[in-house]
């Protein structure tokens, strides 16, 4: 693949420009990242996707498996599986570097500048301000609990003000943006694995991890066959809202190896998925993790409980900034036309009112399993499409034709809209929700395989199918010469 990514003919500075540093905000927005700015090397992108994934989140999805039903064993070959998704990612960020701009702008080659308005709103700014709200949920439980071991009681106007609080210094992160992350989740990731794994270390030592786990009414059949399908698709719920991994890519010269910007992607976040997730999936063997939080925090020594805590409030900040920087792309993208920084400030307001739902109105472990079971039908197909238009085209994306968003535009396809990529996604969406078995809905297919939901598979390949069959090739020319 690395043959594929034109040469740029052009000698980056030594010194990057001072937008590009972590210390200022960051100047740019959707637009085209110029070559003598580009800068970095694609190993950082493992701290970048580290940092969010070493996180609390995921030890209540991994404790949520045994929850279902599953045994130890099952459940941890779920874990692994599931996050194979991490992959896709990984293939997903090296059309960053190729095009200089974000994954809200390079999906106008898949669906068209005004289609993709629609695709970004609902698949990119939706699910983004709903995992802001997910993830800061999780943290302002944390941060209730640090407030009653200091002796105060956490009524509501004291839970508003830690929420707003903890989304604010996100919020700080992802204004000063790109720069600031790469420089920021290096020490985030060794903070933060230093804490969970003596996290660890309490459950597999301590008498807190049944290896020989199996439920008092072991999965049978179309019942667990169910129960693995939905387990998987929840786990790969998290890979799937990633299909922006351009976004922290884009900044890496053109040059850069497509083989390592996907591969230190895809490990960054894969290893400490994995082990994390698995981490709450051994402590729901012994441990009532209907309650995580307060069921982790009573088996651990008290010197260590605040630490714990505090690592639960830094692992929501280091995930939702990447959200928070993200869905304000996409705001700009669906065709706001505003700063990054005010953009990115408008998604927080909407994802803080949404976290006061998620605490004060609804069930938290109930809101986590509806969103991430049900954006499923959504993210997946989105990143089939996206994958396979990157096969396609081996990698080569025009970044100053993705910008352009007039009629003369390349990617202007028929009246905005690219019907490949449009009817790929509607037909996987459409296939994904008929597989789709969760709390709150059931396709008529689920229903009939006894509640088995393989909306993950079905929505996927035939988004796939769909957009090979319907993309005639070549998908596009060679490069255009860069415009004057």
């Amino acid at each position: 693949m690395e043959s594929t990514i034109p040469d740029p003919h052009t000698e980056l500075p030594t010194h990057p420009p001072a937008t590009g540093r972590a210390g200022r905000i960051e100047a740019h927005g959707i637009d085209h990242i110029p070559d003598s700015e580009r800068r970095g090397r694609p190993r950082e992108l493992f701290a970048v996707w580290a940092a969010p994934n070493v996180s609390y989140l995921n030890l209540v999805v991994g404790g949520t498996l045994v929850l279902t039903g599953l045994d130890l064993w099952q459940a941890l070959a779920v874990v692994v599986a599931g996050n194979l998704l991490w992959a896709c990612v990984g293939l997903l960020a090296v059309s960053g570097p190729a095009a200089g701009a974000p994954s809200e702008v390079i999906m106008r080659a898949m669906f068209g500048v005004r289609g993709n308005r629609v695709n970004i709103a609902v698949t990119g700014w939706l699910v983004s301000v709903c995992y802001l709200a997910l993830n800061w949920a999780a943290a302002s439980l944390a941060a209730f609990g640090l407030a009653e071991r200091a002796g105060l009681t956490p009524g509501t106007p004291l839970k508003v003000l830690l929420i707003v609080l903890i989304a604010a210094a996100t919020l700080a992160i992802s204004v000063y943006g790109h720069a600031a992350i790469v420089r920021l989740y290096g020490p985030f990731t060794l903070v933060l694995t230093a804490v969970f794994l003596l996290l660890g270390g309490y459950l597999l030592t301590g008498g807190h991890t049944d290896w020989h786990y199996r439920p008092a009414e072991p999965l049978h059949g179309a019942a667990l066959v169910a129960a693995l399908a939905g387990g998987t698709a929840l786990i790969a719920s998290a890979p799937l809202s990633y299909s922006t991994s351009a976004d922290f890519s884009r900044y890496l010269p053109r040059t850069a190896s497509p083989r390592a910007v996907a591969g230190w992607t895809a490990l960054g976040a894969f290893v400490p998925s994995v082990l994390f997730t698995a981490l709450g999936t051994l402590a729901a063997t012994t441990l009532d993790m209907t309650d995580p939080q307060s069921a982790l925090t009573a088996v651990l020594p008290g010197w260590f409980r605040p630490l714990f805590l505090l690592a639960i409030v830094l692992s929501a900040v280091a995930n939702n900034a990447m959200t928070a920087y993200s869905s304000g792309l996409a705001l700009q993208a669906v065709g706001l036309r505003v700063r990054r920084s005010r953009s990115v400030a408008l998604d927080g307001v909407l994802g803080v009112a949404l976290t006061l739902y998620a605490l004060l109105v609804s069930d938290f472990l109930d809101t986590v399993n509806d969103a991430l079971e049900l954006m499923v039908a959504l993210t997946g197909p989105v990143m089939a499409v996206y994958a396979v238009d990157i096969l396609l085209r081996r990698n080569r994306y025009h970044g100053p034709d993705l910008t352009d968003e007039t009629p003369d535009s390349p990617y202007w396809y028929s009246r905005g809209v690219n019907p490949a990529g449009a009817s790929a996604l509607l037909l996987g969406t459409a296939a994904a929700a008929l597989c789709l078995s969760t709390r709150l809905f059931t396709g008529w297919i689920a229903a009939a395989l006894d509640g088995t939901d393989l909306s993950l598979p079905a929505g996927m390949l035939t988004a796939a199918a769909a957009y090979r069959l319907l993309t005639p090739r070549p998908v596009h020319p060679p490069l255009a010469a860069p415009r004057g």
